[in-house]
């Protein structure tokens, strides 16, 4: 036998030994069972061994009272009515009932009634089996069953939780919350067709005049010629036994005559109902829409040029999503430079206090960068700068050619380099300016000399480079401006009696500006020279350009051929045609280096 107050593992139960009502109570009937009415704060719950029917039942005495495993629900507290409180798992439990009866249970129940039981595990009080209709009131803490009741509901309710949002990464959120700038639209579809939202003008449908409907159906046809261009190119590689094979397929062919009859039905020119449109829409949006580009050129062109947008689109969006790109953080938007506004292309590293502001000030003659357009014109009142510094060594009309150099001049040059990196995406030298030689391209009017471009130089190239850095400023760009620095460049190494070729990398539009301008000189080469046999030695002598220069553009304009163990040079006579016309067009220009107009000598040490 165990003594009263005692639990079933023998420690002494304080709360039930110091409770004086339920002592008087099991004094007067020991055999009898009634429920004990305690306060919330002492209630705590004791078996017996009579309720494990494990051990053998004790002897039951007048004088031991004995302890059942009742429940007391909240209904018989009498302090304070509370009002009953829910269990979302209790299934067992009658909503109003005031007091339940003893249920006992057999090893095999205990079992099933712990295998299935979900509620989250209770600290044992003995060896008295547990039920799903049992609650613990053991702790006198409120909030211990509501955390309880409020873990049972969630993992009940876990398989709803579908519905939640996830949580989105910085970048996610930060698109999130963007919208795009373009009026009127409402930051759905994608110029490439394969997302749902953008937040750029380069990816915004409605500025390229489309829908995102129509995104999708471009996107589906693009894809579809590039899986059949890819196969068609797995066939012309079975087909090729040797490298040297170097022809054009018969495919190739077909698709080249194709595109030249398709470029062959391009409009001569616009109609009158179609200029009228064009300015109707130019007038309507102005800079917040794409130009309209129908039958301005050829619908092949047309076609290539959009394949090229959207490819454009998806590496920046490529970029945006992987946290590189991030709009308006240290980006200078436009410049105020003259009379022109630039928008910029790339980052530049300018001093923080003038990167944040979006928009820079800057002297077109001393290149000063400034915050504000006040600042701007009280600058302008004092400047006395009305061309570059240095020596002007080249003058023709107009045009003139100021060499600079970056140990005279360095604020200058500095100021140059970083004008130069918002244009160029490859641009590295900012600071270290004293090895280079800067060459400024200006225009002259009546209220000074503009800055039209330059090209620097290394005072001692190891590589013989003639030119580390060349830049037209965008207002005059496509006027032949860069195509006249190149052939000063070469001017220059012509003198110095060195063959001369443009450090790598070059941009993209530095690529084609000098492609374009090898094969002009090639050309023109080609169409004086009478001779049978023909070197590339011969041509870079007199040139000035690398012969690594002159075999590539040979390579590029299907002159160079491979022939029983030579390489010969076909004289193209349909280029040097086309070549000829151009030049008859142009010739009345003065965007023509005259080698007569320069007054230079090399500089020491170079």
């Amino acid at each position: 036998q165990r003594n009263a107050g005692s639990s079933s593992d023998g420690t002494e139960d304080s709360d039930f030994s110091t409770d004086p009502e339920h002592t008087d109570s099991s004094e007067s009937d020991g055999t009898s069972r009634r429920s004990a009415r305690v306060t919330r704060s002492s209630a705590r719950l004791s078996q017996s061994s009579q309720g494990n029917p494990v051990h053998n039942p004790p002897s039951f005495g007048a004088e031991e009272p004995v302890y059942s495993t009742r429940r007391v629900t909240r209904s018989q507290q009498q302090p304070t009515p509370v009002t009953p409180k829910k269990y979302p798992l209790r299934q067992t439990r009658s909503s109003g009932s005031e007091t339940e009866q003893v249920v006992d249970f057999s090893d095999r129940d205990t079992k099933n009634a712990a295998d299935h039981d979900e509620s989250p595990p209770r600290t044992p009080t003995g060896n008295a089996p547990s039920s799903e209709s049992d609650i613990d009131i053991s702790s006198p803490n409120v909030s211990h069953d509501e955390s309880i009741a409020k873990d049972m509901s969630m993992k009940d309710s876990g398989s709803d939780l579908s519905h939640r949002p996830k949580r989105r990464r910085f970048h996610e959120s930060y698109n999130f919350n963007m919208k795009c700038p373009t009026p009127g639209c409402n930051s759905l579809g994608h110029l490439t067709g394969k997302h749902e939202r953008h937040f750029s003008i380069s990816g915004c449908p409605l500025y390229h005049n489309l829908s995102a409907d129509e995104c999708k159906v471009r996107a589906q046809s693009r894809d579809k010629q590039i899986e059949e261009r890819m196969l068609a190119h797995r066939q012309d590689d079975n087909n090729r036994h040797a490298t040297r094979h170097q022809a054009p397929t018969e495919r190739q062919l077909r698709y080249k005559e194709k595109v030249a009859e398709l470029r062959k039905k391009r409009n001569s020119g616009l109609s009158k109902e179609q200029k009228e449109k064009y300015m109707e829409h130019r007038q309507t949006y102005g800079n917040t829409r794409e130009p309209l580009l129908e039958n301005l050129t050829s619908e092949y062109d047309l076609e290539l040029f959009r394949r090229a947008q959207a490819r454009a689109s998806e590496d920046l969006e490529k970029l945006r999503l992987q946290g590189q790109i991030t709009e308006g953080s240290n980006m200078i938007k436009t410049i105020a430079f003259g009379r022109y506004e630039l928008d910029t292309w790339y980052h530049s590293p300018y001093p923080e206090e003038y990167a944040r502001l979006g928009r820079l000030y800057m002297c077109e003659f001393c290149l000063k960068y400034m915050k504000s357009q006040t600042i701007l014109r009280r600058h302008m009142a004092k400047c006395v700068w009305k061309h570059p510094p240095g020596d002007e060594i080249y003058r023709k009309g107009s045009i003139s050619v100021f060499e600079v150099d970056g140990k005279k001049n360095k604020i200058y040059c500095q100021n140059l380099c970083l004008l130069a990196k918002l244009f160029l995406d490859h641009k590295t030298l900012y600071y270290d300016v004293e090895p280079f030689l800067f060459y400024v391209m200006t225009e002259a009017d009546n209220t000074g000399c503009h800055l039209i471009g330059y090209f620097s130089k290394e005072k001692n190239s190891f590589l013989n480079y003639n030119v580390s850095c060349i830049l037209t400023m965008p207002q005059y760009m496509r006027q032949g401006y860069g195509k006249m620095l190149i052939d000063f460049s070469y001017l220059l190494s012509k003198v110095e009696e060195k063959v001369g070729s443009p450090e790598r990398p070059l941009s993209d539009l530095g690529l084609i500006s000098y492609r374009s301008y090898w094969k002009e000189v090639l050309l023109r080469y080609l169409h004086n020279f009478q001779g049978k046999e023909i070197s590339i030695k011969e041509i870079s002598q007199e040139t000035a350009v690398n012969p690594v220069d002159i075999v590539s553009t040979l390579q590029a304009l299907q002159m160079l051929k491979y022939w029983k163990g030579k390489h010969l040079v076909l004289k193209r006579q349909d280029l040097i045609d086309e070549w000829i016309a151009k030049e008859a067009k142009r010739s009345n220009s003065n965007k023509i280096m005259d080698p007569s107009c320069l007054k230079w000598t090399p500089p020491k040490g170079t």
